[in-house]
Parts: C-alpha cells; sequence; structure tokens
C-alpha cells in the first residue's frame, strides 16, 4: 500500500509539473496572438512585455484563489541542538530514510502559513532558472544584433550613461532609502533588521534599466538613430554594471565587531571586487569570442552548416556558465562574446548559419523574455513571501526619480561640453522619461529572498517594474509627440536595398530618403543636405577609443580572425612572413575587401564604382574602357586601408564624391 502511494504521489507530481509548464506555454501562445493583433490595429499603448504580465497576473490570481490546496502533511520538526542548517536533511521515518532539500528560511511568524498548494509550488521557479537559462538569451542577443555604427558613434557618452551614471544612481537610491528606512523605524513601520549595505544593495538592483517598450516603439516608429543608439546602448552595458555593482556590495565586508559600518578597507576592497569581475568578466567573454572565430576559421564547418550552427550556439552558451563558474559574471562575460561574435565569428560562418544565428537568437531572446513577464505577473499571486511597505514603495519612486535625473542631466551638460553634435534637451527628456525597470532588476531581486530586507525588496521592485512598464511603456508615443523628437526617419536594412540597387544608389549616404522621381535618363546630384551632414558628423563623432584601436584591428585581428582585412603579409614585417602566410586565409588574397557587416550601408568600393553614359565612363579611381572618354572623380589623396575600411563601417567614406552627398541616379529605361 505505501509503494502504491508512493507511485500515485510521483505520478500526482509528474502530472503537476506539466500543467505548470503548460500553463506557461499557453501564456506565450496568448501573447503572440495578441501581439499579431495590436500590431494589425496599430495599437501602441502597451507593449508586448505589458501583455505578457497582464495574463500572468490572471493566470496568478486564478491559480490562488481557484485552485484547492492538495496537501496539508507539513509539521515542523524542532532541531534545537544544531546552529546552522543543512542543505540536505534524510528523516528516519519508521525505519525508511527520506531525502528533503533546504529550500529557504521561514520566519517564525508564518510558520503556520506554508503554502499547501502543490500547484503553486510548482509554479514558483528556482531563481537559478532565470540566470542560467532565461537570461543568457537575452543578454546575448543584445550583444550580437548590436548596430555598431551608431553605438561606436556615441560610444563615449554612453560608456558615461552605463558607468558613471549607473555608480552615481546606486548611490543616491540608495542612500534615499536609508533615510526612507530610517522613518520607517520611526513610525514603527519596520519590524525587522535593514542595513545600509542593503539600501544600497537595492540601489544596485533597481538601478538597472530595460526600456524594451520604449525601444520597441522607437524601432516601429522610426525614431531619431542616435536618441535609440543612446537608450540601447546604455540598457545593454547598463545591466552588466549592475549586476557586478550588487556583487561588490554584497562583497563589502568591514572587520570589527559591527559588520555593517563604513570601512574605508573594506569599500576599496569592494571597489577592487568591482573592477576585478567586470574585467575578467569582459575578458572570458572576448576570449570565448576570439576562440570560436578561430575555430569557425581553419576548419571547414562552414561545409556542414547544421554543425557549424550548434557550435556556435553551445560556445555562446557556454561563456556565460563558464564565467559563473569562475566566480565571475556571466552577463558581462555572455555580452561581450555576442559583440566579438559578431565582429569576427560571424565574418566566418556559411550563408545558412548567419541566417540561421540570428534567427536564433531573435526567438530565443523574444521567448526568454515575455517568458520573464509572464512570470513577474504571475509571482505577484504565488511569491510566498510577498512584504508590502506604502512608505518604502512610496519612498523608492521619488529615489528613482530623482537617481535618474541626477543620472541623466548633469552627466549630459558635461558630455555636451566635448561633443559637436550635442544631446538636445528633448533627447534628455526621453532619456529620463525612458528610464523603465525589467527582467534583469527582477532577476536580481528574485534571486535572494530569504531576509525581510530583501523580501521588502524584490516585492517593491515587482510593482515598479509593473508601473514603469504599463505606464511609462504606454505613454512613450504622447512623449515624443509632445517633445517634438523626430520620427519616421527609416535606414533601410541591407536586405531593402538589396531589392532597389537596381533603381538608384547613394554613394557613401545613409539611405533615409529617396530621391525624388526623375525623367532624365542620368542625373549626378550633389548637395550638401542632411544626410551629408549626418554622414560628416558620424566621421567627425565617431569615438576617439574606437578610432585608437580600428587600426590595429583592421591590420592585424581582422585578417587573423576572419576572412577578411588586408592580407597579414603586407602588414607584418618582413621577417614574419611565415607566421603571416599561416594566419592569412586564401579568402583573403581573392578579395582583400573587408566584408560588410550585415547593419552597414550599401556602399560601393572605388573598383565598382563605373557609369557608362554614352561614349564617357565615369570612374572614382579614374581608369576607364577602352574607345572611350574618362571623367575622374577622385580629387583627393588615397587613403590607407585601415581608414578606408574605418569609414566603410561607419558609413562615411571621406572622398570628395561622398563628403557632398553625391547620389548617382540611374536609368530604368534608356531609349537610344
Amino acid at each position: 500500500m505505501e509503494e502504491l502511494a508512493t507511485e500515485k504521489e510521483a505520478e500526482e507530481s509528474h502530472r503537476q509539473d506539466s500543467v505548470s509548464l503548460l500553463t506557461f506555454i499557453l501564456l506565450l501562445t496568448l501573447t503572440i496572438l495578441t501581439i499579431w493583433l495590436f500590431k494589425h490595429r496599430r495599437v501602441r499603448f502597451l507593449h508586448e512585455t505589458g501583455l505578457a504580465m497582464i495574463y500572468g497576473l490572471i493566470v496568478g490570481v486564478i491559480l490562488r484563489y481557484g485552485t484547492p490546496s492538495s496537501s496539508g502533511h507539513d509539521k515542523p520538526f524542532s532541531c534545537s541542538q544544531e546552529d546552522r542548517p543543512f542543505t540536505t536533511l534524510l528523516v528516519n521515518v519508521s525505519g525508511k530514510f527520506f531525502e528533503y532539500t533546504l529550500k529557504g528560511e521561514i520566519s517564525p511568524g508564518k510558520i503556520h502559513n506554508v503554502e499547501q498548494n502543490d500547484m503553486l509550488r510548482k509554479v514558483t521557479f528556482d531563481p537559478e532558472v532565470f540566470f542560467n537559462i532565461l537570461l543568457p538569451p537575452i543578454i546575448f542577443h543584445a550583444g550580437y544584433s548590436l548596430k555598431k555604427r551608431h553605438f561606436f558613434r556615441n560610444l563615449g557618452s554612453i560608456l558615461a550613461y552605463a558607468f558613471l551614471g549607473t555608480a552615481v544612481s546606486c548611490f543616491i537610491i540608495g542612500n534615499l532609502m536609508y533615510g526612507v528606512v530610517k522613518l520607517m523605524k520611526l513610525v514603527g513601520q519596520l519590524s525587522d533588521k535593514f542595513y545600509y549595505t542593503d539600501c544600497l544593495l537595492f540601489g544596485a538592483i533597481i538601478s538597472a534599466t530595460d526600456p524594451v517598450t520604449v525601444l520597441a516603439i522607437f524601432n516601429e516608429l522610426h525614431a531619431d538613430v542616435d536618441l535609440y543608439a543612446l537608450l540601447f546602448g546604455e540598457s545593454v552595458l547598463n545591466d552588466a554594471v549592475a549586476i557586478v555593482l550588487s556583487s561588490s556590495i554584497v562583497a563589502y565586508q568591514p572587520t570589527g565587531e559591527n559588520t555593517h559600518a563604513f570601512d574605508a578597507a573594506a569599500f576599496f576592497k569592494s571597489v577592487g571586487v568591482f573592477l576585478g569581475i567586470f574585467s575578467g568578466s569582459f575578458m572570458m567573454g572576448a576570449v570565448t569570442g576570439v576562440v570560436t572565430a578561430l575555430v569557425t576559421k581553419f576548419t571547414k564547418l562552414h561545409c556542414f552548416p547544421l554543425l557549424e550552427t550548434a557550435l556556435f550556439f553551445l560556445m555562446s552558451w557556454s561563456t556565460f556558465l563558464l564565467a559563473e563558474a569562475c566566480g565571475f559574471t556571466g552577463v558581462v562575460a555572455v555580452l561581450f562574446c555576442g559583440i566579438t561574435q559578431a565582429h569576427y565569428t560571424y565574418n566566418n560562418l556559411s550563408v545558412e548559419s548567419r541566417s540561421r544565428t540570428k534567427q536564433l537568437f531573435e526567438v530565443l531572446h523574444f521567448l526568454a523574455e515575455n517568458f520573464i513577464f509572464s512570470y513577474m505577473g504571475l509571482a505577484l499571486f504565488t511569491f510566498q513571501k510577498h512584504i508590502f511597505s506604502p512608505v518604502f514603495i512610496i519612498g523608492a519612486f521619488i529615489a528613482i526619480f530623482l537617481g535618474r535625473a541626477a543620472h541623466i542631466y548633469p552627466l549630459s551638460f558635461l558630455l555636451n561640453l566635448g561633443r559637436r553634435h550635442k544631446i538636445s534637451w528633448s533627447f534628455q527628456h526621453m532619456m529620463m522619461f525612458s528610464g523603465l525597470r525589467g527582467a534583469m532588476a527582477f532577476a536580481l531581486a528574485i534571486r535572494d529572498t530569504a531576509t525581510y530586507s530583501h523580501q521588502m525588496m524584490f516585492s517593491t521592485t515587482l510593482l515598479i517594474v509593473f508601473f514603469t512598464v504599463w505606464i511609462v511603456g504606454g505613454g512613450t508615443t504622447p512623449m515624443l509627440s509632445w517633445l517634438n523628437i523626430r520620427v519616421g526617419d527609416h535606414v533601410p536594412s541591407v536586405e531593402e536595398m538589396s531589392e532597389s540597387r537596381w533603381l538608384y544608389f547613394r554613394v557613401g549616404v545613409d539611405p533615409d530618403q529617396d530621391p525624388p522621381p526623375t525623367n532624365d535618363s542620368f542625373q549626378v546630384l550633389q548637395g550638401d543636405g542632411p544626410d551629408s551632414a549626418r554622414r560628416n558628423r558620424t566621421k567627425q563623432e565617431s569615438a576617439w577609443l574606437f578610432r585608437l584601436w580600428y587600426s590595429f584591428d583592421h591590420n592585424y585581428l581582422k585578417p587573423i580572425l576572419t576572412h577578411s582585412g588586408p592580407p597579414l603579409t603586407t602588414t607584418l614585417p618582413s621577417w614574419c612572413g611565415l607566421i603571416a602566410r599561416c594566419l592569412t586565409s586564401p579568402q583573403v588574397y581573392d578579395n582583400q575587401e573587408q566584408l560588410r557587416e550585415e547593419d552597414s550601408d550599401f556602399i560601393l568600393n572605388d573598383g565598382d564604382l563605373t557609369v557608362t553614359y554614352g561614349d564617357t565612363t565615369i570612374t572614382a579611381n579614374g581608369s576607364s574602357g577602352p574607345h572611350t572618354a574618362t571623367t575622374s572623380l577622385d580629387g583627393r589623396r588615397t587613403k590607407s586601408s585601415s581608414e578606408e575600411a574605418l569609414e566603410r563601417d561607419l558609413g562615411a567614406a571621406d572622398h570628395e564624391v561622398t563628403s557632398r552627398g553625391t547620389r548617382l541616379v540611374f536609368p530604368l529605361e534608356y531609349n537610344a
């Protein structure tokens, strides 16, 4: 009878596991169908993540109040002789031993309120699931799909917002919340310990911005590319900085009796931990990307796209786990692994693998992100340790607003002192408004909910995410209109430009606007319009840090790690000839032109630009065909290959035909 009962319980547990997973799959399915309906109706007041949260809330209410308690056999046992909890406990029940694992601490006041509903227990996931399974594809996709041209144009500002701004926001929020905690203690609303380090930890957690809703609307409306780059770049690096900051605060351990007092030695130790973890994680991610690039270059995996894609996927995901196993931060490692893979490995992949990897991580990113937001809605009713304090919640909203303001406006003022293209007040107000909190803040908060202070921090974080996604995300379109921020600047992709390449070519200029239709069989239009100004700004404002290493990257790293760039035999000293020949692939000699990035503009090379009209051949390098008159468009000095490659990558070639925004319009029909 006992064996039958055990088998029945195991079967029931398996059924509940299936039902819990099916619940989330149905949530995602319903979210996808509703997203299609919203896109079809052009509804922008609610983003897909907000939808996922609403559906999660509905299911959470049903599970909490619509399913009966299914177990009532929990009984507390006293182990007063032990001074610490055990991870695994073996219990002797009538001569049979049963194994129990540690779930967490329960406060004495809630000893009789332990969740008796097995279904609610099943849908409550281990926090490590979020970190090890759901976060890696989200972070990797951010790095792998990074638009390098706009990112590097604003690299200095992005680094300032992400590093300095996040640190400022963390300490301002932490100190303001410490004042709120002191106020709660005075009015008698604090029932347990809440230390200053806990307030700083909350500041680090809640400083992780995730403006996914705003960026999606920006992308749909084709908002200003510089504003998009600033917000996207800040959010990508901001998540990495926030998680390393939280690890550094946890590592802050002063010596002496008062372990929560300020200690200079412990403070500098935490700073060292921050720098060590970040730099170590960065190196680990970059090295993994380089190793993958070398493997894909010096093997013939491109002949087997399935194996190539599988290896790329496993190497990318293992970066996160390797960093966590070594004591570093997987978020930072997988982010820079994605950037490295996009810069080097992507060029070595076959056409099939390029498409597969892009689509694979895009789908994983979409599903993981919506799964997390669905779980947020569910957790509001299924999480067992919520502590809601009105004073703490109101104080948190005020602190976040002030921290964001102190983060954006002073830094923007300082950055504008050195920027040629200033960050306007409308951009600053939009960045201030777009400080949403999302998946990273939630994942950091739910990772540790063992103490009273952390449980209050988690509950407050959950409400903040709800508010910012629903209210702030829904107000993005009206805010863009109110601030008079330009929208509708569509930068076509490579595929779009390939489709229309026979209609016209725009040499070295962002194809933001199509040329007007004309009846002329051939036109050369020159002018200093907005496209030319934008292209000049690209060249002038590309971060100096990026330009410093680009020449080295183009001349040495790209030829070593990819099939592009100049041959190493032309860039390395003559005594390195043997090594240069071994490391340079044959494809480099066949095509010395740097591979075009998927997100770069369609730019003609000097040798490719040949226009024939009547008896005249016009080339960019001054050459002409036989029996034709020649007109040279090259009136300037020839640049080095690294300069030309940089300008092609950033869409800023400096030939006279480019700097003046020349358009070459080809006839669709010509009757002689």
